[in-house]
C-alpha cells in the first residue's frame, strides 16, 4: 500500500508546487509552496537491535513532501519517508547472539510535520533554518516460520528537530542539507532481541538531503 501511496503523493506536491502563482498574488500573500525530494541517512537509535538483524545501524530513507514558507521566513513542512529492509532473525542466548538463518523483512514509514524559522535576507542565496515538529511512524515487520503474533505491524507517535541550511542555485530550485533527531519511544523493546538489549526508541539522528522546487 505504501509503493502506491508514496508515488502518488510525490505526484501531487509537483503537481500544488509547479502552478505559477500570479505575481499580484504573491504581492498580496507572500506564500510559496516547494514541492522536494528527499533522502537521509539515519543513524537508528536501537544500534544493538539493527546491528543484529541487518548488519548495520545506518539505513536510507527515501521519500518527499512539500514545504510551505511565509514572507522567506516562517515556514511548515509536510515529509512522507520510507525505509525497507531484510535481514535475518536473532536471539541472545548466555549473552551471544545467534542468527537463525530465517529472513526478517521491515519497513518503517514517517509522515512527518515540522515549522519552524529561516534566517533569510535580501538577496542572501544560504538560508539557515531550524524547526521542531510530530511525526506518525508506521512499522512492520514479518518473517518466515513466525508463531502468531511475531509478525508485527503498529503506528506511534514521536518528535523531531531539524536545523540545516538551503542554497539557492537559481529562482526556481534549491538544495538543502540538514541534521535530523527524532524521539518514537515505545515502538520497540515489547519483545525478541529490542527487548533483550532494553531498546525502545525508534528514532535516531540523521542526515538529510533535499531538492526543492519553487521559490
Amino acid at each position: 500500500m505504501t509503493r502506491r501511496i508514496l508515488p502518488v503523493f510525490l505526484a501531487a506536491v509537483l503537481i500544488i508546487g509547479g502552478r505559477a502563482v500570479p505575481a499580484s498574488a504573491q504581492n498580496a500573500w507572500p506564500v510559496s509552496f516547494k514541492p522536494f525530494f528527499v533522502v537521509t541517512a539515519e543513524g537508528f537509535a536501537a544500534e544493538k537491535t539493527f546491528d543484529a538483524i541487518f548488519g548495520e545501524s545506518v539505513h536510507p530513507l527515501f521519500g518527499g513532501g512539500l514545504e510551505v514558507t511565509f514572507k522567506n521566513r516562517f515556514f511548515v513542512d509536510l515529509t512522507v519517508l520510507h525505509f525497507s529492509e531484510t535481514g535475518e532473525r536473532a536471539i541472545v542466548l548466555n549473552g551471544q547472539l545467534f542468527h537463525l538463518g530465517i529472513p526478517l523483512r521491515a519497513t518503517l514509514t514517517p509522515i512527518e510535520v515540522s515549522a519552524g524559522y529561516r534566517f533569510a535576507g535580501h538577496g542572501r542565496r544560504v538560508v539557515p533554518y531550524i524547526g521542531a515538529g510530530i511525526g506518525s511512524y508506521r512499522v512492520a515487520q514479518e518473517s518466515d516460520l513466525a508463531v502468531p503474533g511475531e509478525n508485527v505491524e503498529d503506528r506511534h507517535v514521536g518528535y523531531l528537530a531539524v536545523g540545516g541550511a538551503e542554497i539557492r542555485v537559481g529562482r526556481w530550485l534549491g538544495f538543502s542539507g540538514d541534521v535530523q533527531y527524532t524521539h518514537v519511544p515505545g515502538i520497540l523493546g515489547e519483545g525478541g532481541i529490542s527487548q533483550h538489549f532494553d531498546e525502545d526508541d525508534l528514532g535516531g539522528l540523521s542526515v538529510r538531503f533535499r531538492v526543492l522546487v519553487g521559490r
